[in-house]
């Protein structure tokens, strides 16, 4: 018998595959015009490779821009490989998709944040996925936000 349908991890499945393919357009033609990207993943998960230093300096959670230099690029089916620059030093760090807490365009204000249950009071095991979502050629205004929060099932 089934236990139902999981949307929450059905929808963060597609969301981070938005990711992967957005990354992917990038390590083969580079930033078009003003993209950019903020990117903030939990240090703490599995997979995640970065210098010791950085893992000192930032042991819970990273912030990482993906702007005007970055190297070696390369994405595959769990995460991403890039070479940042960090104080005059390149770093190469490997982030899986699983780890990525936000992800953000602030060039067109697109934004993904991952949230789970622990970040909320609730004992629902469905997590939480916010899509804030602006046309690039529409009219600068609030970014439209749409949480999973409004379909949950009431106690």
């Amino acid at each position: 018998m089934s236990q139902g349908i999981d949307y929450g991890n059905l929808m963060h499945t597609a969301m981070r595959g938005l990711i992967k393919t957005v990354l992917q357009g990038v390590s083969e033609t580079g930033l078009p015009g003003s993209h950019h990207f903020f990117i903030t993943f939990d240090t703490r998960t599995p997979g995640v490779e970065l210098a010791d230093w950085l893992r000192q300096r930032y042991p819970d959670e990273m912030t990482i821009v993906v702007q005007h230099w970055f190297e070696n690029l390369a994405v595959d089916d769990d995460g991403f490989a890039i070479t940042l620059n960090f104080g005059d030093s390149p770093e190469p760090l490997y982030i899986p998709f699983s780890a990525i807490q936000t992800f953000v365009d602030p060039s067109v204000e697109f934004g993904l944040r991952f949230e789970s249950p622990e970040d909320e009071d609730e004992l629902e095991t469905v997590e939480d996925v916010s899509i804030e979502v602006e046309a690039e050629d529409e009219p600068q205004h609030d970014a439209d936000i749409v949480s999973l929060d409004s379909f949950r099932k009431q106690p």
